[in-house]
């Protein structure tokens, strides 16, 4: 099938990839030139295992293509997906001026019938904007050509969105035309082999499916880090609670490690959308604001921390900081716990010496050259002569370190764990201060 894609961002890259690997012919549309002609020449904007081998193999054997030119991307293909960003509004919602942009463009140049799928996360009711836009726009042209407007929300993780989009637990398809379902059987039927992956249902469900579900994920993370809370001040261990609730079918492990907070491109984003939303319609989502307000408070729990140790002034202090990007196996740094450490140890006097599998580039383009940021080659480096060492992000190279290097290097033995990576009685034997997250049994407080 002929696929065209407006938006060559996280989603729409891999979206396209992924279509062009199992043989469909795939335009991605993008207004960045820049990354248009850096993407021919096989520079990829985003770090995601395995994308960037198949977005090479996939151009060079001409089933993946990309282009600036609207008017040619509307003409290829029958499925136009938008996959551009949403960016939150001063408000926290959604900003959709991107999305009826692309709307609008599509109903511009359309000559011939064209199924529309929304693919970026957008509140309900867009499909009916999106659908508005086009019959406007095609009104104003003088024309009368059919169209259909599909809710195709994605459900990928950063980290993992190549096997996610290979592989789907379902594929949600929101319409009232059976028409347009058929056709998305058939683009999706090499990913629906083994068994029926679709669930079809109305188009304002599927853009509340989407929702609902980071949402969902969003608020076990927070309760665990309530509950984390709890722990510290009652003296018991988080790390046991949880595997004690995760044995538990009904609940599971995914979701209910504690830590310093989550981040990315999704979770804060769709909370506080999913908030404005209910607040428009009179409804006042009281787990959805608890949900955000204890993320908030959970960023500070890191520098609440060292200030507890070191003191309100830090000037004279460097920090070593392992883990920049908001999870492992991205360099996104998008709502970062890390980003709000570094910016608090700056505003007390401190310096930070930081490093990350991936994301050290990235952290360069946001805060530039600073002379109290200081991007180190290794992890091993980032140690040398620092007070204490702090952990933003559970990278697997930072499970098993070499605690008697670690200790030689720190001028301190001190570690503020965010992600609860080690062993605290193993650790106070080796003579480490060890501060984690809801591990008030064992944590040894100077």
């Amino acid at each position: 099938m002929k696929v065209t894609v407006f938006g060559i961002g996280y989603v729409g890259l891999v979206q396209a990839a992924v279509l062009a690997e199992v043989g469909h012919e795939v335009v991605c549309i993008d207004v960045d030139a820049k990354k248009v002609e850096n993407l021919k020449n096989g520079v990829i904007p985003i770090f995601e295992p395995g994308l960037t081998p198949l977005v090479k193999k996939n151009f060079e054997e001409g089933r993946l293509q990309f282009s600036t030119d609207a008017e040619m991307g509307v003409h290829h293909g029958e499925m136009q997906f938008i996959a551009v960003g949403t960016p939150p509004d001063e408000d926290g919602s959604a900003d959709l001026k991107y999305v009826t942009a692309v709307a609008r463009t599509i109903a511009q140049h359309m000559t011939s019938h064209k199924v529309v799928l929304d693919k970026s996360t957008v509140p309900v009711g867009t499909a009916d904007k999106v659908r508005s836009v086009m019959e406007e726009t095609l009104k104003a042209r003088g024309v009368d050509i059919s169209f259909d407007v599909v809710s195709n929300p994605e459900f990928l993780k950063e980290g993992a969105a190549v096997s996610d989009c290979m592989r789907p637990e379902r594929i949600v398809i929101g319409t009232d035309n059976e028409d347009a379902v058929d056709l998305l059987r058939e683009l999706y039927e090499p990913f629906n082999r083994n068994h029926d992956r679709m669930i079809l249902m109305d188009i304002r469900s599927a853009e509340l499916t989407k929702y609902a579900a980071n949402c969902m994920l969003a608020t076990k993370i927070s309760f665990m880090n309530e509950i984390s809370n709890l722990a510290e001040r009652l003296g018991a261990d988080i790390e046991k609670v949880r595997m004690g609730i995760g044995s538990d079918s009904r609940i599971g492990y995914s979701f209910i490690y504690p830590g310093c907070g989550y981040g990315g491109s999704c979770f804060p984003k769709d909370v506080q959308a999913l908030i404005r939303t209910a607040q428009q319609i009179g409804y006042t989502p009281r787990i959805l604001q608890a949900v955000e307000e204890v993320n908030h408070d959970q960023k500070l729990k890191l520098p609440e921390f060292i200030s507890r140790h070191f003191g309100e002034d830090l000037k004279g202090k460097t920090f070593a900081l392992w883990g920049l990007s908001f999870k492992p196996n991205t360099d996104d740094m998008r709502e970062a716990s890390s980003r709000v450490l570094m910016e608090a140890l700056w505003e007390r006097g401190a310096q930070v010496q930081a490093y990350d599998p991936e994301a050290m580039d990235e952290t360069q383009r946001i805060y530039g050259h600073r002379s109290d940021l200081k991007l180190m080659g290794t992890k091993e480096a980032a140690l040398q002569d620092a007070d204490a060492l702090v952990i933003c992000t559970e990278w697997q190279s930072f499970r098993a370190p070499d605690f008697d290097a670690i200790k030689k290097s720190l001028k301190q033995p001190v570690i503020f764990d965010g992600r609860n990576l080690y062993d605290p009685e193993r650790l106070s034997k080796r003579g480490f201060v060890y501060y984690a997250i809801g591990r008030g049994a064992s944590i040894n407080i100077a």
